[in-house]
């Protein structure tokens, strides 16, 4: 018997290597010298599935365009760089074709620098388990015509909303279970975009990226759109984007040309779904506009409804951000601005510290709730509630042990806001103690 489980344990590592240790490497260099291809694209389309495409030092001057399994990486040492000028974007992964199911799985693309595409950097249509890390997205969607907000060229098919800013730097659209790390998206429209247009975008890992001076839109958007029929006309609903995680990111000085927020979560329209997400963790300065912006705009009644719910911002670092845009204002720059003509349900504003903000947590709504405990609030306004939904801010710092507006370095509250009992001592993360008080 003993013999058998060897036998059998020897066939199945056979098994598994013949799945595996197939994989082949193949090298490219700008002269196509050593056996290497002198283009990206013409390794990727000699490549099978699995294969890893390592990409030596040099500028490659083109457009790749991946609609299989494959990893496309630096060689050890190198810091290779695509340049798509004129083009329409640096790295395209492509699974459209099973529209609204992925299309593609499994893609890796790590430690190449991508710039100067006419939309986005980097995009992934209808792809499950990819693997963006350590890359540097800079200066693409260069068809913007900033003064006008619109992207000639771009493909209105299924690029239904990004007229305004080309895409971004790195886009995800119909995007699940995949891993967006470490990377550096600077000097685009806007920065990481996730959206829905062509099937559900869920269960994403945003990390560790460093998002700056992107001056036309928002440092990270989740938004939620309608269905581009035109890609599948069976489409009756927008597809939502929920359950992503946007934690421990540098969101810095974007949106400051046309008002954009460090990161923003929008359902604007009927149907739209952007629910269960969170941010976490990140630090958020110095933006256009608000550093977390939740929005809504569909007045009720829709058909079909608004889910804007369920969301979480939770210890992050505020400082220095702008108002939000006049769609959805507050009185003063803001740390989180929550804003919904539906109704709105089961936010959480937790854990986060907030400097040098005017309003450090805004809230419209007529109805719905807000809930927001354990934050240090700066020396401002610490909530405004300027509609008649609820907002429980008990068990806050409000910048003194008197709660709020109880002396001059105190933090206040505008509207209805329930804050009793409050801290009397800062909140801190690694402390299970915390003393309240009224």
């Amino acid at each position: 018997m003993k013999g058998y489980r060897l036998f059998a344990a020897a066939v199945g590592l056979a098994a598994s290597c013949s799945m595996t240790c197939a994989a082949k490497t193949l090298c490219v260099n700008p002269n196509g010298t050593g056996g290497c291809y002198k283009t990206i694209g013409a390794a990727v389309a000699a490549a099978s599935a699995g294969d890893i495409v390592q990409v030596q030092e040099g500028t490659y001057y083109e457009e790749v365009t991946i609609t299989k399994t494959l990893s496309l990486v630096a060689a050890p040492g190198a810091h290779p760089v695509i340049d798509a000028m004129n083009l329409p974007h640096g790295i395209w992964v492509n699974g459209m074709s099973a529209a609204p199911k992925p299309g593609v799985a499994g893609v890796v693309i790590s430690g190449l620098k991508v710039r100067h595409a006419n939309f986005e950097g980097i995009l992934l249509s209808n792809v499950t388990d990819a693997t963006l890390e350590g890359n540097e997205v800079t200066e693409n969607d260069q068809s913007l015509d900033g003064a006008n907000g619109t992207c000639p060229g771009l493909p209105t098919t299924f690029e239904t909303n990004e007229q305004g800013d080309c895409g971004e730097g790195i886009h995800l659209m119909a995007v699940d279970h995949s891993t967006i790390l470490r990377n550096e998206v600077a000097h685009n429209a806007g920065g990481i975009l996730i959206t829905d247009e062509t099937g559900p975008n869920a269960h994403n890992l945003i990390s560790e990226n460093f998002v700056h001076d992107n001056v036309y839109d928002c440092g990270i958007t989740l938004a939620s759109h309608g269905a581009a029929k035109a890609v599948i006309p069976t489409a009756t609903l927008p597809y939502g984007v929920w359950y992503n995680t946007i934690s421990r990111n540098i969101s810095l000085r974007n949106g400051t040309q046309s008002p954009g927020a460090g990161v923003g979560i929008f359902a604007p329209g009927p149907g739209n779904t952007d629910t269960g997400n969170v941010v976490i963790n990140n630090v958020i300065r110095d933006n256009g506009a608000t550093g977390v912006a939740m929005h809504n705009h569909a007045a009720p009644p829709t058909a079909p409804p608004v889910n804007l719910n369920d969301n979480a911002i939770v210890g992050n670092f505020f400082s220095g951000n702008g108002p939000d845009n006049p769609g959805a204002p507050t009185t003063g720059p803001t740390g989180i601005n929550v804003f919904s003509v539906a109704p709105i349900t089961g936010t959480t504003i937790s854990q986060n510290t907030f400097e040098n903000e005017a309003i450090d947590v805004g809230f419209s709504a007529v109805t719905g709730n807000l809930t927001v405990h354990f934050n240090n609030f700066s020396r401002g306004v610490g909530v405004e509630n300027l509609k008649t939904g609820t907002v429980d801010a008990t068990e806050n710092w409000w910048h003194c042990p008197f709660g709020p507006g109880m002396g001059h370095a105190c933090a206040t509250a505008t509207g209805t806001v329930w804050t009793a009992p409050w801290l009397t001592t800062p909140f801190d993360a690694d402390s299970d103690a915390h003393s309240d008080s009224d």
